[in-house]
C-alpha cells in the first residue's frame, strides 16, 4: 500500500520570470490521517499541557492556587455589581452567575490564547516538524485543567450559601463541557492558523470576544430579560438569534444543572419570578446535541482549513 503523502510539502522558494518568489505547497492529506498523526502525538500533547501550566505559574509564589483565587475575586465583584448596587433581584445570584461564567471563561480564554498560539510559538513551528494544530489543542487543554480546580471555588461558594444543585440534572454538565471543549478547540485551531496571515485577529477577536460575552445570558436571565420581553411581539426572532449562538445553550444547560431554580421570588419585588427556561431536561440535550453536531463539522472545517495554511508558517513567521 502506498504511503499517504504528507501533509504538506513546501519547496525552497525560486524567482519566477518576473522576479519574484513562487511557493509550491501540496495539498493536504485526508482528515482521516490528520486526526490519526494527532493520536499518535497524544504524549506531546501531554507535554505541552504540562509545559503551559509550568510557565504560566513559574516563580509564583501561589502557583496553580491562582487560578482559583482569580475566579473568585471575579465572582465576589460581579456579585457586588450586579447582586447588590442593581439589585436584579435573582436569589443566590453569585450562584447563578457563576454556573455560567466558569464555563464562559474557559472557553473565552481559551478561544484569545489559542489564537495566538502558533504565532507565539515562532520559534518551535519553524524548527520542528509536528502536527502544528496540536498547540492550539494544548491550549484548550491547559484551560480545562484551570475549569476543574475552579470547580473547588464553586463548590466552596455553594456550601457556604447552602446551595443544593439539581442533581438529576447533573448529566447535562458533561454534555456541556463536551460541546463548549468542542468549539473552542476547534474555533482555536481555526483561528491560530489565520492569525499567521493576519495578524489582527487577534486583536479583533478580543472585542468580539466582548461583544459575544453580552450576547450570552450569563450576568442575566434568558428567561425573564429576553425571552418573556419579545415573545409574541415583532422582536420574537430576538429569543432565536440568542438560541443560534452556540455558547447559549451550553451556559444554559449548566445554569440549569448546577442553579436548579426555575421559578423563584424576586428578592426586589417579591413577586413570582421564572429565571430559567421550564423545558424538560430532554430538551436541554437536544440543544446540546444539535451545537454539538455543528460543532463536529466545525471541527473538521478547521483542521481542513489549518492544514491548506499550514504549508507557509515558516515563511510568514
Amino acid at each position: 500500500m502506498a504511503a499517504n503523502p504528507p501533509a504538506e510539502q513546501v519547496q525552497p522558494e525560486r524567482p519566477g520570470r518576473s522576479g519574484s518568489a513562487v511557493r509550491v505547497v501540496a495539498a493536504g492529506v485526508p482528515l482521516r490521517q490528520r486526526f490519526s498523526d494527532l493520536v499518535a502525538n497524544r504524549e506531546l500533547l501531554g507535554a505541552l499541557i504540562r509545559s503551559e501550566i509550568k510557565v504560566k505559574y513559574k516563580n509564583s509564589a501561589l502557583g496553580v492556587a491562582w487560578t482559583m483565587v482569580a475566579p473568585a475575586i471575579q465572582l465576589a465583584i460581579y456579585g457586588v455589581v450586579f447582586g447588590i448596587v442593581f439589585k436584579n433581584g435573582i436569589p443566590d445570584y453569585l450562584i447563578y452567575i457563576a454556573s455560567g461564567l466558569l464555563v464562559w471563561s474557559f472557553f473565552s480564554t481559551s478561544l484569545l490564547a489559542g489564537t495566538g498560539v502558533i504565532v507565539g510559538r515562532a520559534g518551535i513551528v519553524k524548527k520542528v516538524s509536528f502536527p502544528r494544530e496540536i498547540l492550539a489543542i494544548a491550549t484548550v487543554g491547559s484551560q480545562s485543567i484551570y475549569l476543574f480546580l475552579q470547580w473547588f471555588v464553586l463548590a466552596l461558594f455553594m456550601v457556604v450559601l447552602g446551595h443544593v444543585p439539581d442533581w438529576s440534572a447533573m448529566p447535562l454538565i458533561v454534555a456541556g463541557f463536551a460541546t463548549v471543549l468542542l468549539w473552542a478547540t476547534a474555533l482555536s485551531i481555526l483561528f491560530s492558523a489565520i492569525n499567521v496571515y493576519f495578524r489582527d485577529t487577534q486583536h479583533l477577536m478580543e472585542i468580539f470576544v466582548q461583544i459575544w460575552f453580552w450576547m450570552t445570558p450569563i450576568v442575566y436571565s434568558f428567561q425573564a430579560q429576553v425571552h418573556e420581553r419579545v415573545v409574541g411581539t415583532a422582536n420574537e426572532w430576538l429569543s432565536w438569534i440568542y438560541l443560534c449562538n452556540p455558547i447559549t445553550p451550553v451556559v444554559l444547560a449548566f445554569q440549569r444543572a448546577i442553579y436548579g431554580q426555575v421559578d423563584v421570588t424576586n428578592t426586589t419585588s417579591h413577586l413570582p419570578y421564572q429565571v430559567l427556561p421550564s423545558w424538560p431536561l430532554l430538551s436541554f440535550y437536544e440543544l446540546l446535541g444539535v451545537v454539538f453536531l455543528v460543532g463536529v463539522v466545525l471541527m473538521g472545517f478547521a483542521i481542513r482549513v489549518f492544514s491548506r495554511l499550514e504549508g507557509n508558517f515558516a515563511e510568514e513567521l
